[in-house]
This record gives C-alpha cells, structure tokens and sequence, in this order.
C-alpha cells in the first residue's frame, strides 16, 4: 500500500504542477489544450497537488 501511495503522490503532484502551469498560462503546452490561461484549472491543479502531498504524507507514516 505504501508503493501504490508513493506512486500515486507522485503522479498527482506532476500532473497538478502542470495543471497550474498550463492554468496560469506558463506552459503553453499542448497548443491545442482547453486548459490554456484558464485560473480554474490552475485551482483545480493545486488542489491536485494538496492530495498528492497528502498521498505521500500518508506513505511516509506508513512506511516507519
């Protein structure tokens, strides 16, 4: 369970940080993404990233 926490904690952390970067229009990747300069996807992906440090967090106690 610990792995699958780590994995996902990663991933979600990641996939936030883009999220953010695409929301607040630093990553203007891919062109043809409907995320572009949109603050609510920028939202949506800090809140990603919160459960992703959460999924780590937990892993971590988990793992001593």
């Amino acid at each position: 369970m610990t792995t699958i926490l780590r994995i996902f904690g990663i991933a979600a952390l990641l996939m936030g940080g883009l999220w953010v970067g695409q929301g607040l229009g630093l990553i203007m990747w891919p062109s043809s993404s409907f995320m572009l300069a949109q603050t609510q996807w920028a939202y949506i992906g800090a809140g990603l990233m919160l459960i992703g440090v959460l999924a780590l967090w937990r892993a971590g106690k988990r793992g001593r």
